[in-house]
């Protein structure tokens, strides 16, 4: 390319241009997982599921009362990882997290659509996506239908025996028939 009196070498050119977008791409903060994920997307019409605040202690539910909401299972990589009550979390046990019901809680998890229950024992915080009130260990999600495509269902999860902070339990819901319900988490 000639400019009045300037010869510009164009491909070299090209190629500083290119190197520059690459690294104000590298800069902008994305994961790679984030360019690369295999995830679908969801549909124009529905909104992405939103991430609450992970909060450090939250206000327990020492109610007892059943809860209705959405149940996901935990992911394969923690295997093995400690959860909120120091045991590892195990694929094929009853682990269950929630962020409101006290860690050793015993609970009925029912999915809604199946008709399909399980007995659980929270061990962990967690989910925090809004509208999810348990995450289940993978063999858990299974028993209760709960399949790796949809990866998610509405549940009834229902306290059985609720531990109190001065070493006594609580009957929940699910130990009497007269259970009343409450809203998500």
């Amino acid at each position: 390319m000639v400019l009045p009196g300037r010869f510009i070498d164009a491909p070299r050119t090209f190629g500083s241009l290119c190197f520059a977008g690459i690294l104000m791409a590298c800069s902008m903060g994305a994961r790679a997982d984030e360019w690369n994920s295999t995830a679908p997307l969801a549909a124009p019409h529905e909104a992405p599921p939103v991430h609450e605040p992970v909060v450090a202690n939250p206000p327990l539910d020492l109610s007892g009362r059943t809860r209705l909401g959405k149940a996901s299972f935990y992911a394969q990589k923690f295997s093995g990882r400690k959860m909120a009550d120091g045991t590892p979390m195990q694929p094929q046990s009853n682990n269950a997290a929630s962020k409101t019901l006290p860690l050793g809680t015993t609970a009925k998890v029912t999915n809604l659509e199946t008709g399909r229950s399980a007995v659980v024992t929270i061990r962990d915080r967690g989910p925090y996506i809004r509208g999810r009130i348990v995450d289940l260990s993978p063999s858990t999600a299974k028993e209760i239908g709960i399949d790796h495509k949809k990866g998610v269902a509405k549940v009834e999860v229902a306290p059985i025996i609720v531990p109190l902070a001065d070493g006594r339990i609580k009957l929940g819901a699910a130990s009497t028939d007269d259970s009343k319900v409450t809203s998500t988490d």
